[in-house]
């Protein structure tokens, strides 16, 4: 299943379209990444993520995560 597929049913789950998933999601990942909080454990966690900017897209979240669990059942 592709990532369009995800989207549009867990927005349909969730009764919101997959826009407001998506920046729902977004907004997650900007929070988590930019938390005042954030000591050295957690950046260099975070600095794992492969990504084009300074903070993951949604869709750079989901394929490293999802890559990340598929590796960890291979075990």
């Amino acid at each position: 299943m592709n990532l369009k597929k995800i989207y549009q049913e867990v927005a349909k789950q969730s009764g919101v379209t997959v826009e407001e998933l998506k920046r729902e999601m977004q907004a997650a990942i900007d929070a988590a990444y930019n938390s005042p909080n954030n000591n050295d454990i957690t950046r260099a966690y975070q600095d794992k993520i492969p990504r084009k900017g300074k903070v993951p897209t949604v869709d750079e979240f989901i394929l490293y995560m999802a890559d990340r669990t598929k590796k960890s059942e291979e075990k």
